[in-house]
Order: structure tokens, then C-alpha cells, then sequence
């Protein structure tokens, strides 16, 4: 094993450990569904605010850096521990998408893409991990397979605007999308960027275009 390699990359339970944390984010939907769109703001401004200035401390503060990936490196990638090359961590970027998309998206949007992407990209690594056999672009065909699967039981389980049956086969159509965006993005463009931004804004287009007199934001 080589030494800077994460010790997650060849133990599968530090591989379920990271993404227990992960599927554990849907906390903020469930909360978001819950609560108007100023009081998440006042939520999770602050979380990605505080992760954010941890994450530059440790990239300008090699000390920091190195006390960060001692707590941390059961669960962090090769490339979160890197000391040679500035970065954010994924918790970071998908606190920073999360802001961004409860800002600019309809909440309705926000919900749906982003409990897609606390289970569903949870499936699509640990199936991929374990099972995954057709590689491409460094992931695999059966992690993307258990993606849709577990997006489409989030889709059938989760609130819609009228429950049309359109309105189904449109998140259908934008997860597929969100599991090819993780697949295309690769190592470039971490996930948690990848992957909700592509299913909200497949999801907003579609709405508009098909259902353009339901009122998406009334939710």
C-alpha cells in the first residue's frame, strides 16, 4: 500500500463510515421542507461558513492541514489530505451547492435534488466500490445503475407539486441525468457540485417546459 494513499481507498468499511455521514445530510431537505426558504438561509450560511474557514485555515496553515487529516483521515480521499494542492473537502462543496441552490432554486427543487443525492450518490459508491466492474472515466456502470434505482424509490416516496404522473417521469428523467453528471465529472468536479445542480436544473427546465402553468414554487 502506498503511504500517502487514504486508508479509505482500500478498507470498504471506512468507505460505509464516510457515507453514513453523507446519507445523514438529508437532514437539511427534511429540514428545509419544513421551514421557509430565509430560515435554512440562517442555518446553513453559518455551517458552510465555518467549514468553509476550516478548510482555508488548513490550506494556508500546514499545522492546521496537519492536525485536520489526523482527525479526519479515515474518511478523507487522497486528494482532501493533499498538502501540496489547495482544495475543499466534499463536506464543503456540498454545503456551498446546498446554499446556492436553496437561494436561487424553487424550495420544491432544492428538496428533491438534494435527498437524491444523500441516498442515491451513497448507493452509486458503496455498489460501485464492491461490485462495480465496467469502468469508465474512473467510475462504474453498476454504481450509476444503483443510482437511478435509488433515486426513483426517493422520487416515488417524496411530496409533488400535483402528483401528475408527468411529474414522475420528469425526476426520473433529471436523476438519470444526475447519475450521468457524477459519471462525466469524474475526479474534475466533485459531486456534491455535480450532481444536484445537474438534477435541479434538468428538473426546473423540464417543469417549465411540459407543466408551464404549475406553480412549482408553491410548495
Amino acid at each position: 500500500m502506498e503511504p500517502q494513499k487514504s486508508y479509505i481507498e482500500h478498507n470498504y468499511r471506512a468507505e460505509i463510515v464516510r457515507k453514513l455521514f453523507h446519507v445523514s445530510t438529508v437532514i437539511f431537505p427534511l429540514m428545509y421542507f419544513y421551514m421557509s426558504k430565509k430560515l435554512m438561509l440562517q442555518i446553513l450560511i453559518p455551517i458552510t461558513v465555518v467549514f468553509l474557514f476550516v478548510d482555508i485555515v488548513r490550506n494556508l496553515h500546514k499545522p492546521s492541514a496537519s492536525m485536520f487529516n489526523r482527525l479526519f483521515s479515515y474518511v478523507l480521499r487522497p486528494h482532501e489530505r493533499s498538502t501540496q494542492k489547495k482544495n475543499l473537502n466534499g463536506a464543503t462543496w456540498g454545503l456551498l451547492t446546498a446554499t446556492f441552490c436553496v437561494i436561487f432554486f424553487p424550495k420544491y427543487i432544492a428538496v428533491i435534488s438534494f435527498t437524491i443525492l444523500a441516498f442515491s450518490d451513497t448507493a452509486s459508491s458503496l455498489v460501485g466500490r464492491r461490485y462495480g466492474r465496467t469502468k469508465f472515466r474512473g467510475r462504474s456502470l453498476e454504481g450509476g445503475a444503483a443510482f437511478v434505482i435509488v433515486a426513483i424509490l426517493v422520487i416515488l416516496l417524496t411530496p409533488k407539486i400535483e402528483y401528475q404522473f408527468g411529474e414522475y417521469v420528469i425526476c426520473i428523467i433529471a436523476a438519470v441525468v444526475g447519475a450521468i453528471a457524477e459519471i462525466l465529472a469524474g475526479d474534475k468536479i466533485n459531486d456534491n457540485i455535480a450532481i444536484p445542480l445537474s438534477i435541479a436544473t434538468v428538473l426546473w427546465l423540464l417543469y417549465y417546459l411540459i407543466y408551464p402553468s404549475m406553480n412549482i414554487y408553491n410548495f
